[in-house]
């Protein structure tokens, strides 16, 4: 049996609802925006249309492992750089992201989120896979 702290379920809470917001966004550039439609913003932004489908990658497989809790430090740093990008995007627009077109204060703090994550690991209640935790280590 394990004992968990209130840290542990503290890490949980940042981690899944981290996860859960991730898999809105990815699912939002899918869903609604469509994946030719993301592509296209993308270009329009000067950027490479391959931006978009990794974009979309990372906010889906990211989220679902965050979630899982699987490789939580590795996710949550590898899913910093989309969120500084989402800065850059909506850094035009104003400060509150309740400006139009969005500002760029959210996609900067859930950066800011996925450093606490990473520095405090998984939590409570993650899926731990002892190969990745073998090769991986404290990333794991």
């Amino acid at each position: 049996m394990t004992n968990y702290t209130k840290s542990d379920y503290a890490a949980l809470v940042l981690r899944v609802s981290s996860g859960v917001l991730f898999l809105a966004h990815g699912l939002l550039k899918v869903n609604v925006f469509t994946i030719a439609g993301t592509v296209g913003y993308f270009e329009s932004l000067g950027l490479p249309g391959i931006f978009a489908y990794l974009t979309i990658f990372a906010e889906l497989a990211g989220g679902a492992a965050l979630i899982l809790g699987v490789a939580t430090r590795l996710v949550s740093l590898a899913l910093i750089p989309v969120l500084l990008g989402a800065t850059w995007v909506h850094a035009g627009n104003g400060w509150l992201f309740s400006s139009e077109g969005g500002g760029w204060e959210f996609p900067l703090f859930w950066a800011i989120i996925l450093v606490a994550i990473a520095l405090q690991g998984a939590g409570a209640y993650a899926l731990r896979i002892p190969v990745l935790q073998k090769t991986l280590g404290q990333f794991a």
